[in-house]
């Protein structure tokens, strides 16, 4: 007996709900639907019907996704880089990642302060690791320097 290829209403299904779970970009959607389903034309036109109807949506994406990774500590760097990959706009990724925003230097210091226990760097090796610490968590050095300015302030 012969297997019957899904049916666009099938796919759909199987779409909403991966979305009911969380928010997903078109392209993660469309790369998860294609590993569960051949019809690459059928992924596509499913996905493409979920967004005019605005059941997905990559700036809904961004936002949530943002969002999170600023909860779990992460940089600006790191996070553009992430929505590069789960293919959101460049347009989309400056609307909600703004490295000029004052936030980031915010989110470092918070974070350089609960990794250290809020403790000052001692002497220069400490510093640079610390330093070290908020790049491999994707914080320019805008933003390293800026939570270290912080640091000094409070210190004065």
């Amino acid at each position: 007996m012969q297997q019957e290829l899904p049916k666009i209403a099938e796919i759909r299904f199987s779409a909403m709900n991966f979305l009911a779970l969380r928010e997903h970009s078109a392209k993660e959607l469309k790369d998860k639907l294609a590993r569960k389903y051949e019809q690459a034309e059928l992924v596509e036109e499913a996905v493409n019907e979920l967004i005019e109807k605005n059941l997905q949506s990559d700036e809904r994406f961004a936002q949530a996704f943002v969002a999170m990774r600023q909860r779990q500590g992460k940089g600006a760097v790191i996070i553009k880089m992430e929505l590069r990959e789960k293919g959101v706009t460049a347009e989309l990724i400056a609307q909600f990642v703004d490295d000029t925003d004052p936030v980031w230097v915010e989110l470092a210091r918070d974070v350089r302060f609960k990794k250290f226990r809020g403790a000052a760097p001692a002497d220069q090796r400490e510093r640079a690791k610390q330093m070290r610490f908020l790049n491999s968590r994707g914080f320019s050095g805008r933003h390293i320097q800026g939570a270290f300015s912080a640091v000094s302030e409070e210190d004065s």
